[in-house]
């Protein structure tokens, strides 16, 4: 049967409304969807909760799976949403904006659109998404006479992005029974979990290939490709920025100084979390490996 839930709202200290899901017929308590949030300006949609107590990655739980992989995403997974996997935004371009990766559905053939195809694959995706079908490799929405209409191709996902969220101009409906499905089955679900985290890891080695071909990477150590990565899956600077900061004579040192410099006026708080968390993770000794072009892996 597909989940249904029921909806409430409360404000908090902060004077913010908080939308709440309890799923039907179940009981467990109600949990916390998003709250809503304003951007730039005149946009309104769901952000979560920063002290959220949901399921939160944690690179221990998958090194036996993944090993330094698992390692190697931690730093940006925490820049972007503390480890957790429930985390959410639908108020800017992307409309829906999701998990630890912030995986973000306007970009087609992008790492929501893959992620979300490979969720719409278990068996359990019609008690959370029962009127979407996988056709030819593509989501598709599911009418009541039976035929199926393509939401996403190579070329747009605007048709999936309104689907789970129809405007940024408001929290509607459609965007707080969506939220709360991926919420509800994030938090309940391992298998979900682990996808998220698969897709991350799927994501940077194929960065990583990408990364390598512009800049020269071979022998580059895991904290330089790191921040490479963090850098363009945020978007906060183009090639050039980089290539100019790798401008060193070989000296990694001070390329990995001038990558972390990048975008420091504008996200000094999530290169901090970087900066931090790359740290944390030397001084276990968790990150002496360097790529390694043949074998495009580090070693």
């Amino acid at each position: 049967m597909p989940h249904e839930f029921e909806f409430s709202t409360e404000t908090n200290a902060k004077g913010q409304t908080v939308h709440l899901a309890q799923l039907k017929g179940s009981t467990a308590g109600r949990f916390v969807v998003g709250i809503r949030a304003k951007y730039d300006g005149s946009n309104f949609g769901l952000m979560s909760d920063p002290k959220s107590k949901d399921p939160a990655f944690t690179y221990k739980d998958f090194t036996a799976l993944h090993g330094f992989w698992a390692i190697f995403i931690h730093p940006t997974a925490m820049a972007e949403a503390a480890g957790r996997y429930s985390t959410i935004n639908t108020y800017d371009r992307a409309f829906f904006t999701w998990g630890f990766m912030q995986f973000a559905a306007h970009v087609p053939n992008g790492d929501f659109v893959k992620f979300f195809r490979k969720l719409l694959s278990f068996a359990n995706a019609a008690d959370y998404f029962p009127k979407l079908a996988l056709k030819d490799g593509h989501i598709h929405f599911k009418n009541s006479n039976g035929t199926l209409d393509i939401l996403e191709d190579t070329d747009s996902s605007q048709k999936l992005m309104e689907y789970l969220n129809p405007t940024v101009k408001e929290v509607e409906k459609q965007e707080l029974v969506c939220a709360a499905r991926m919420v509800h089955w994030a938090n309940n679900d391992p298998n979900h979990r682990m996808q998220m985290v698969q897709s991350g890891i799927d994501l940077y080695r194929r960065n990583m290939g990408t990364y390598d071909t512009w800049y020269g990477l071979n022998g580059a150590p895991a904290k330089v490709c790191l921040v490479i990565c963090d850098i363009h899956h945020q978007g906060r600077a183009k090639k050039v920025a980089v290539k100019a900061a790798l401008n060193t004579g070989g000296d990694w040192a001070k390329a990995y100084e001038n990558l972390l410099a990048i975008g420091q006026d504008d996200y000094p708080s999530r290169i901090k979390t970087i900066g931090t968390t790359i740290a944390d993770l030397e001084a276990k000794g968790l990150m002496a490996k360097t790529w390694n072009r043949a074998k495009k892996e580090f070693v």
